[in-house]
């Protein structure tokens, strides 16, 4: 087993000493007050963080300027009147041994006029993407004054008890649109040559230094690359770098893209820990100055060789402490097994995110209730689950955590359920680590697990259990369409399952996620697949940043996509459908039918349960086919609830 002893070295940033080498990064997660403030709910987010053993917490992306707020919970510190908010979250992560950094922010082209209540500003005025205000071009006179406000900002977080600030560079925001000609077309001081285009950050960095004098570090979040044509790239960055250090700069956050590129930003399940690390550590050999390498890292054995082999000097685990706050914790103590991975879904903190809600999390649903902790409950009682998927897996060992007496029941020979097969299509493997995650806990909390044995109202009424939860989930959805329950029509559950073998000719009928990414693993496998889809785009239902690989196995596997077609027959070798003008059409001659038109709910007990008078509780997918974001919530909730 490899032991972290680079991770768990003290690093002295500035005059900072962090006691190791992980690292919170900024996140934006919509906990802080709409008037700017940060909120007790940011309070117990952060030092949940600290006491899990993080060495350096970054606060979240912070409003420097009036007029600058990109989003309606952002904290801000334009103000006095801020500060003690922050002084109560930092107060806290000190308790328990961790430094606090500040990263201060203007959104830039990326802000939004609504949220700001003034025009959003740039170094020109180009708008960031489809749909996005046009920016103003910062006039040149303001933009010294934009610079004092960062110093301003930064004397506000050392008053607040910061023991460094953050200056946000990076993705496309205010700063980073000075520093990439890609974005900056100005024809003054400010534009042009690199000096020139350095000159904003320079301001920046001098009223800092001349607000915090030598008694908060001063850390620089800087893209390794802005991954698009014109734009920043790697050898641009380690040139920044060097300039940044050489203007007093004492630390170095490398992430990467802007927001056209988000699939890098936020890197999706298909892309492995450390997919920045090259850029890392090219900027790493061009500055004297620590390194904090960002991008993906979950379990910290490769953290562990970045820093041993000096590729980086501290490495940020950003969703991965959203999933699970005491990883240093738990990996100095060796005790990885006991680890709540992220996957990288984005179902419930990106998305979140960018509506302005509260961020929350698919595999721990504690993220946004770090103060009301799974406490005992006050009398032991008899729980039965049905179900052995994610959500009743979460179900069992929540209760069990609270000191209840659990024993589910899964009817087939293997837990997980459509959580298990949704690892199987490629670039999905590290689902699985959820599933075994929430096994591992059920066994560690005592939870009694009976495969192949589906639950019963006899065995219920046998048991006479104080409460049910019913997590059966879903089965494959079955529309009125003639012949499609016909024996030779394939399930996509049953394809990746591995319990029935399609032809070299498929055609999959059902263009959502679960179609696409059957289609996808069929594909790879060199299968000669296409897809027949009712909407006008096949993918339709996939986040963003998944759809970009999704579709990029399409390509590459050349998977054929028939789009607005209603399915109005099955065959054996394939259907007839009706186009959106009336017509009808055919596809025929397929070796393989594949129904993955998704799912339905089922739930055999609820109405039984119901009738008998006991308790029960239904989640997840045997309510309605949803999300696991959904199951695992609704587990959670009804844990604290029994």
């Amino acid at each position: 087993m490899m032991k972290f002893e680079k991770m768990s070295t003290p690093i002295t940033i500035g005059n900072m000493v962090v006691k190791n080498r992980f690292v919170v990064p900024p996140m934006g997660n919509n906990f802080a007050n709409t008037d700017g403030t940060m909120s007790e709910q940011s309070v117990a987010y952060y030092s949940a963080r600290a006491a899990g053993g993080f060495g350096l917490i970054t606060l979240e992306a912070t409003v420097v300027h009036p007029g600058a707020k990109g989003g309606p919970r952002k904290p801000c510190l334009y103000d006095d009147a801020f500060v003690p908010s922050f002084k109560a979250v930092i107060d806290a992560c000190h308790a328990h041994g961790a430094k606090v950094s500040i990263q201060l922010q203007n959104a830039g082209p990326d802000g939004n006029a609504k949220n700001a209540g003034a025009p959003i500003e740039a170094a020109s005025a180009i708008a960031n993407k489809c749909g996005k205000d046009i920016p103003v071009a910062v006039p040149t006179a303001r933009v010294y004054e934009l610079a004092q406000g960062y110093g301003e900002a930064a004397k506000r977080a050392m008053a607040a008890g910061a023991d460094a600030v953050e200056i946000h560079m990076a993705h496309g925001y205010l700063v980073s649109s000075f520093i990439s000609p890609r974005t900056n077309k100005r024809v003054d001081e400010f534009g042009g040559s690199f000096e020139n285009r350095m000159r904003f950050p320079r301001l920046i960095v001098d009223a800092v230094k001349k607000a915090v004098g030598d008694k908060v570090a001063i850390i620089a979040r800087i893209n390794g690359a802005d991954d698009m044509p014109g734009g920043i790239d790697v050898h641009d960055a380690a040139t920044i770098a060097a300039e940044l250090e050489a203007m007093g700069v004492q630390g170095l956050h490398v992430s990467r893209a802007v927001h056209l590129k988000d699939e890098f930003m936020w890197a999706p399940t298909q892309t492995h820990a450390g997919f920045n690390a090259e850029q890392a550590a090219e900027i790493k050999r061009a500055v004297s100055i620590p390194i904090i390498t960002v991008g993906r890292y979950t379990e910290p054995q490769y953290a562990e060789l970045m820093v041993r082999e000096g590729r980086a000097d501290l490495v940020a685990f950003g969703r991965q402490s959203l999933a699970d706050p005491e990883l240093p914790n738990k990996a100095l103590a060796g005790k990885l097994s006991d680890l709540t991975p992220c996957i990288a879904c984005l179902q419930g903190c990106v998305a979140n995110m960018f509506k302005g809600e509260p961020i929350c999390c698919l595999t721990n649903p504690a993220l946004g209730y770090e103060s009301q902790n799974i406490s005992p409950a006050s009398t032991a009682k008899r729980v039965l689950v049905a179900g052995g998927g994610v959500g009743g897996l979460y179900a069992a060992f929540l209760c069990a955590q609270r000191g209840h007496s659990v024993t589910l029941y899964e009817a087939s020979d293997t837990l997980g359920g459509n959580m298990r097969l949704a690892a199987f299509p490629p670039g999905k493997g590290d689902l699985t680590n959820m599933v075994r995650s929430a096994i591992v806990k059920c066994q560690k909390t005592g939870v009694q697990i009976l495969l192949n044995t589906p639950l019963t109202m006899d065995e219920i009424k046998a048991e006479n259990p104080d409460a049910v939860i019913v997590a059966t989930g879903a089965t494959t959805l079955m529309l009125p369409i003639p012949g499609i329950d016909a024996p030779e029509i394939l399930h996509g559950g049953d394809v990746l399952a591995g319990t029935v073998a399609a032809g070299k000719k498929v055609l999959v009928v059902g263009g959502g996620m679960v179609g696409c990414e059957t289609a996808a693993f069929l594909g790879e496998r060199g299968h000669d697949v296409t897809v027949v889809e009712f909407r006008d785009t096949c993918g339709a239902d996939v986040i963003n940043e998944h759809r970009v690989y999704l579709m990029e196995d399409f390509r590459n596997y050349r998977i054929g996509q028939v789009t607005s077609a209603k399915v109005v027959a099955f065959y054996t070798d394939g259907v007839d459908y009706d186009s959106p003008d009336g017509s009808r059409h055919t596809l025929r001659g397929y070796d393989s039918v594949v129904l993955s038109m998704g799912y339905r709910n089922y739930d055999p007990l609820s109405a039984d349960l119901e009738a008998a008078g006991i308790p029960h509780y239904t989640i997840g997918d045997a309510t309605r086919a949803r999300r696991a974001l959904d199951a695992t919530r609704e587990a959670y909730d009804t844990a604290l609830e029994i």
